[in-house]
């Protein structure tokens, strides 16, 4: 599995002073797309509507608003 490209601006992009610990999302070789966020699992997890569920290997992850609505424009149609 690898790494093709970022999504969106870079965390430094969006005014991270290190630009190394932020939200970020990056498309991978198979097309599918990898998420940093924060952790949230514990909190949200109560909180997903009944026709939504997670498997024990999956995570809740937060990224902020900016860096979704930033990556909108490099998301693909299809």
């Amino acid at each position: 599995m690898k790494i093709v490209r970022r999504i969106g601006a870079s965390p430094r992009q969006r005014g991270s002073l290190s630009g190394q610990t932020c939200p970020d999302i990056f498309e991978l070789e198979d097309g599918d797309f990898a998420v940093i966020g924060t952790d949230r699992t514990a909190v949200l997890d109560p909180e997903l509507p009944a026709d939504a569920a997670r498997a024990d290997y999956e995570r809740i992850v937060v990224v902020s608003r900016e860096t979704l609505i930033r990556a909108k424009a490099d998301i693909p149609d299809a």
